[in-house]
């Protein structure tokens, strides 16, 4: 068994090669349990979460990452999210490789906003905001400008000196990036507006979304978290990675859903519809578009063979 290092990865896994990886992924037939969600109790005041990922395609795929969710890390200057992916032999169960699944995840996290804004986002679409500057936010930024024309996009965060940072850290990587100030006049501006925070109470407001645009959704991933109010659902065309995790974990649905201000029903497809082309996706370009994501086992799997495939070829 050999250890695939968040080095290794960040060389391996380049976004489009990935997100072309996870629309096959999503087209294929794959066995994705549930995923184990363990509420762990409060660490320094702050919910703590355990989570189990196991994925497996018959004779060809199998693997579990396991995760761990500590919200009070951010205050000690330590990763929120820690993360492990065991790949294992599908034909007799052999451990394959240990990868960090910290890096897995927040590329495989990026490539499926990304994947998901190839069917949802205007095909114009230049101008991306992003909301958050933790450390998924990076790695959407760069993932949705492989999929889009972006020639500007800003940063907006909770603490305005992380997301100068983050806007200047970005612009040094050559990306049109530049510290957001006003989180309201962002939204307004954008064509696409990514947020991947750890919110329980609403930071989007409905009102301030302009016709066409498309918004992506990332960071709540219980139903006690919520990055959107319920104008903004009200007002868009929902879609989502699974139906299985987002109707059931994501808050930014769940809540509306017992609100009354959506249905099950109203949710257009998720991303197995869309690269099946079971639905068309964006229909309009005045349309306002939603994706929520709470993370696929699938989109782990896909990741993770496509990184030991890389290092396999490259030894």
């Amino acid at each position: 068994m050999i250890w695939i290092a968040a080095e290794t990865l960040s060389r391996v896994l380049a976004y489009g090669d990935l997100v072309d990886a996870l629309e096959r992924a999503f087209q294929e037939d794959c066995q994705v349990p549930v995923r184990h969600h363990h509420a762990l109790g409060e660490v320094d005041g702050q919910p703590a979460t355990l989570l189990l990922m196991p994925a497996w395609q018959t004779g060809r795929a199998l693997g579990v990452k396991v995760v761990s969710v500590f919200p009070a890390n951010r205050d000690r200057g330590e990763p929120s999210v820690y993360g492990t992916y065991l790949l294992l032999d599908p034909a007799n169960g052999r451990p394959l490789a240990l990868l960090d699944g910290t890096e897995l995840t927040r590329r495989r996290t990026a490539a499926a906003s990304a994947l998901a804004s190839r069917f949802l986002s205007r095909p114009d679409s230049r101008r991306l905001l992003v909301v958050g500057a933790g450390a998924l936010a990076p790695h959407l930024a760069r993932a949705h400008a492989r999929v889009r024309p972006i020639e500007a996009m800003r940063v907006w965060g909770r603490t305005p000196e992380r997301a100068r940072a983050l806007a200047e850290r970005l612009a040094a990587e050559g990306l049109p990036a530049a510290w957001e100030p006003d989180l309201e006049a962002g939204v307004g501006w954008a064509d696409v507006v990514t947020c991947a925070t750890l919110a329980r109470d609403p930071l989007v407001q409905g009102r301030w979304l302009r016709p066409g645009g498309h918004l992506d959704l990332v960071g709540g991933f219980t139903p006690q978290m919520r990055e959107v109010d319920d104008e903004a659902v009200a007002r868009a065309e929902v879609f989502v990675d699974t139906r299985e995790g987002a109707l059931t974990e994501a808050g930014d649905l769940v809540r509306p859903i017992r609100a009354g201000v959506l249905s099950p029903e109203d949710v257009r497809a998720d991303l197995r519809d869309l690269c099946r082309r079971r639905h068309p996706g964006r229909t309009d370009p005045s349309q306002i578009t939603l994706f929520k994501s709470v993370g696929a086992a699938l989109e782990d799997l896909a990741a993770a063979v496509l990184a030991w495939e890389r290092v396999r070829g490259s030894d």
